[in-house]
C-alpha cells in the first residue's frame, strides 16, 4: 500500500498539474491543513533535478501567502475559525498565557516553526490573533520557509540518487520517522503552549 501511495506520488510529480498541486499543498498547509508540503516537493525533485530552484520558489512564495491567510484568520475570525484550529491542534488553551510573551519574542518562534517540522499553521494564526507585527510576520516567514525549501531541494538536487535509492529502500522505515515527527509536533505544540 505505502509503495503503492509513493509510485503515484512519483507519477504524479512528472505531470503537468505537479507545480499547481504543490503551491496549493504549500499554501494551505500554511493555514490550516497538516500535511507538509515536502510529501510533493521532495518527488518532485527527485524527478527532475534541475527545476529545484523553481520548485523551492513555488513552495516558499505559496506558504508564505498562505501564512498570509493564517495570519488574517487569527487576526480577524479568531473566535469563528482560529480558536477550533488552535484547539485541533491543542493550542487554544494557552493563548491569553503567552500572547504578550509572544508578541515581544513571537518572530523567533515564526523562524523556528517556518524552519522545523513544528506545525506552522499553529504560529500563522497565532501570530494574527495577538497582533504580532506584520512586516516583522512576512519577513520571518520569508526567511524560514525559504531556508526550509531551499534547503531541502538543494539537498535532493545534490545528491538525488543515492537519496532516491534510500527512499526506496528505507520508504516504511522513512514514513514511520516522518510521522513520529509530524506526530511529535502536534505534541510539542500541547506542552509549548
Amino acid at each position: 500500500m505505502l509503495r503503492g501511495l509513493y509510485d503515484r506520488t512519483m507519477s504524479l510529480a512528472k505531470t503537468r498539474h505537479a507545480e499547481r498541486a504543490l503551491a496549493g499543498v504549500s499554501f494551505v498547509e500554511s493555514s490550516f491543513f497538516p500535511i507538509p508540503p515536502d510529501v510533493l516537493l521532495i518527488p518532485m525533485v527527485l524527478s527532475e533535478r534541475a527545476k529545484w530552484i523553481r520548485y523551492a520558489l513555488i513552495c516558499t512564495a505559496a506558504s508564505v501567502v498562505g501564512a498570509l491567510l493564517g495570519y488574517a484568520i487569527g487576526a480577524f475570525l479568531y473566535d469563528v475559525v482560529g480558536q477550533p484550529i488552535l484547539q485541533f491542534y491543542g493550542s487554544e488553551s494557552s493563548f491569553e498565557k503567552i500572547s504578550a510573551w509572544y508578541n515581544e519574542w513571537g518572530g523567533w518562534g515564526v523562524l523556528f516553526a517556518a524552519i522545523t517540522p513544528f506545525p506552522y499553521k499553529v504560529l500563522t494564526i497565532f501570530s494574527g490573533a495577538t497582533g504580532l507585527n506584520l512586516v516583522t510576520f512576512i519577513v520571518v516567514s520569508i526567511i524560514g520557509r525559504g531556508v526550509r525549501f531551499f534547503l531541502v531541494s538543494w539537498l535532493l538536487y545534490k545528491f538525488g540518487e543515492p537519496i532516491r535509492l534510500f527512499i526506496e529502500k528505507y520508504l516504511g522505515l522513512l514514513f514511520t520517522l516522518f510521522m513520529v515527527l509530524l506526530i511529535g509536533g502536534f505534541v510539542a505544540i500541547s506542552y509549548l503552549f
